[in-house]
């Protein structure tokens, strides 16, 4: 896909729906990894599944730690990744959030951790891997995708 506008809103496929879930049963089972499968890389999967842009091409597998994903962060310029989803996906109120929409969630490690909102519900990464359910309550911040 082209370059994507900084702070632009995309534009969802027409088929969308089908591609998100798609997407999602296949992290059912995802192994936590970071730099393959982290919060980061399942918000930008549904991104890339909703838009077919993907936010994360830069970085995919150009770390193997948590430190090295933020080093990279930064020296693009973005200080976490909610900063980067902040550089280029429209801030919402997470009340007006719908599904396919990106969330952050109080982490375990005092981070903010990235889910993808489904419903009352937040389709977030386990603490081992695979999926877990976070209630939309829990939402400190929202994005919109499309």
């Amino acid at each position: 896909m082209g370059a994507l506008m900084e702070g632009s809103a995309l534009p969802r496929l027409p088929d969308w729906q089908a591609r998100l879930t798609a997407f999602v049963m296949a992290c059912r089972t995802e192994e936590l990894v970071p730099g393959r499968f982290d919060c980061m890389l399942f918000a930008a999967g549904a991104v890339m599944a909703v838009t077919g842009v993907d936010l994360a091409a830069p970085w995919r597998r150009r770390y193997s730690t948590f430190r090295g994903g933020q080093r990279i962060l930064r020296r693009a310029g973005h200080a976490d990744h909610v900063a980067l989803l902040d550089a280029h996906l429209p801030v919402i109120h997470p009340s007006r959030a719908v599904p396919g929409d990106l969330a952050a969630v109080p982490g375990t490690d005092g981070l903010p951790a990235i889910g993808v909102i489904q419903g009352a519900a937040i389709f977030v990464l386990g603490e081992e891997g695979g999926l877990a359910l976070a209630p939309l309550l829990s939402a400190r911040s929202a994005w919109k995708v499309g």
